[in-house]
């Protein structure tokens, strides 16, 4: 008997079928939906004041939360067979047996119907303008068929469609609050993906080692010298981004100096610890989980907010 089939376990019922296919969806994994309040944080008119822009920002967060997850589970039903034979994906509910694939299916079409329907009405409050549906639409045939299906097996170009995924959940926290896309939102947020991208696959490679083209064939086209030249690169582009938003951007305040330049030191600190976790802890497989469990990275990103309020509430655009 193999590995895997000693994995496997029997399908569980009732509550316990509710817990797994709970777990499968990942709501874990929704604080990478926060990406959709990018676009209100640094608004003009500082629309993160007015409860009603507030609670579209949370309708969005919403909906993306429930396509993400009719996400989850369609890839993980497409890669069932390969998560067997991964030494932590096994133990995923439907990798061990304990979720029916049939079970799986269902639940996924469903989010992605509620998903749909929530993005129609949100743009339908004054009107319909179906920009969210539409950045909806598009994330769920870029992830959901695009990705599983095929992007994911092209070196590179695998790496920059999960960065898109975070860019799609900016870019629909603008839409749904009718803000214009600005240049800055699509670089500091588009550098700021591709980071998070390498470190996932650089901590697939690592945690593999020798067995990952086994796994997932693509990770034979990367190597770790390759993938930390990338993530030099891109860490570089992604400090240098926000470091000129920060003085530049119409939106922030420059009276009497550009004072949201404070912020820079929290960024820095946050992304170098990032990268101390992805180097000497074998994390980046799963950015929420390290934001959750590694303190003084979180710690960083709560002061970073803390001071961003400051600035807005002292020193006004």
């Amino acid at each position: 008997m193999s590995g895997s089939d000693r994995s496997r376990q029997a399908p569980a019922r009732g509550i316990a079928l509710v817990r797994a296919l709970i777990r499968t969806m990942r709501p874990k994994q929704w604080i990478k939906n926060s990406f959709v309040f990018a676009a209100i944080a640094f608004s003009e008119g500082r629309l993160w004041t007015q409860p009603e822009s507030i609670m579209l920002a949370c309708g969005a967060f919403a909906v993306f939360s429930l396509a993400a997850s009719a996400i989850y589970l369609i890839n993980d039903l497409a890669d069932v067979e390969k998560d067997r034979a991964h030494p932590h994906k096994r133990h995923r509910p439907l990798a061990s047996g304990e979720l029916p694939g049939h079970v799986a299916g269902v639940a996924s079409v469903l989010l992605l119907v509620v998903a749909l329907i929530g993005a129609a009405l949100l743009d339908s409050r004054e009107g319909f303008d179906p920009g969210l549906l539409i950045v909806i639409a598009i994330y769920l045939l870029v992830q959901g068929l695009l990705y599983t299906y095929w992007l994911k097996h092209l070196v590179i170009l695998d790496v920059f469609t999960i960065a898109a995924g975070f860019v799609l959940r900016a870019i629909a926290g603008a839409v749904v609050l009718d803000i214009g896309i600005t240049p800055w939102l699509l670089i500091c947020m588009g550098s700021l993906a591709l980071f998070l991208g390498l470190g996932k696959r650089r901590a697939e490679l690592v945690l593999l080692e020798g067995s990952a083209g086994s796994h997932r064939k693509i990770l034979d086209e990367y190597s770790l010298p390759m993938l930390d030249q990338m993530l030099s690169l891109v860490t570089a582009l992604t400090l240098m981004a926000y470091t000129l938003f920060t003085f530049s951007a119409t939106t922030l305040p420059r009276e009497p100096y550009p004072v949201m330049l404070t912020t820079v030191p929290f960024v820095v600190y946050a992304i170098f610890r990032y990268l101390y976790l992805i180097h000497h802890r074998g994390g980046g497989g799963s950015p929420e989980e390290l934001v959750l469990r590694d303190r003084p990275l979180a710690l960083s990103i709560l002061l970073y907010g803390a001071v961003v309020l400051t600035v807005f509430a002292l020193y006004p655009a």
